[in-house]
């Protein structure tokens, strides 16, 4: 795919996201290649990211996970896995057909736009942190819109209601399990029990 092929398709993920997962969809990519697009947006995504940590240094306590880029790689990895699970399966609770490939295609998709988005803001946030800020606020509002359009189209939903519930469904599950995830092994505390 070329550049210009990339970036009309980008724009089409856009303006008709239904049309672009359905196009997505009927290629029928290969397991290799499904991982191989997986593997390439989280080492770009996790390029991106350092990057970013690097021109603005973010909050003391996130620093720590972006100054060991394979940590953060490992979890984005890990979440990106687990969403793609949990979107199928949640989709599937209510009356959708999607297979995990299928998701995993256009997850793998919408993080490839994501990487664009991050280039994007590596170069406008030194110069013009406001706009960046916008930026990004705007890209996640549409990364939602076409991610719904997306799972309506894999999960085969009419409209948007289902789809839209399904990832409520699964980013709640998901922060129910890290919760207890985290409550179980003690990291939430940071205290030491008395012995």
């Amino acid at each position: 795919m070329t550049l210009n092929g990339f970036l009309s398709l980008a724009w089409q993920s856009v303006t008709a996201p239904r049309d672009v997962a359905r196009l997505l969809l009927s290629l029928r990519l290969g397991t290799e290649v499904v991982l191989t697009a997986f593997a390439l947006v989280v080492v770009l995504q996790t390029i991106f990211v350092a990057l970013s940590a690097q021109i603005m240094p973010p909050d003391p306590a996130v620093a720590s996970i972006l100054s060991q880029p394979i940590v953060f790689l490992a979890i984005l990895s890990t979440v990106l896995c687990v969403m793609i699970l949990a979107l199928t399966f949640a989709g599937r609770g209510l009356g959708g057909v999607a297979q995990v490939r299928d998701v995993g295609v256009l997850i793998v998709w919408v993080q490839g736009l994501d990487v664009l988005v991050q280039a994007v803001l590596v170069v406008t946030a030194p110069l013009l942190p406001g706009l960046a800020a916008m930026i990004s606020l705007l890209a996640t509002g549409v990364g939602l819109w076409i991610l719904i359009n997306f799972l309506a189209e894999a999960q085969g939903f009419e409209g948007v209601g289902k789809a839209a519930l399904s990832v409520l469904l699964a980013v709640t599950g998901l922060a129910l399990g890290a919760s207890l995830f985290l409550s179980l092994t003690g990291a939430t505390t940071g205290i030491v029990p008395n012995v």
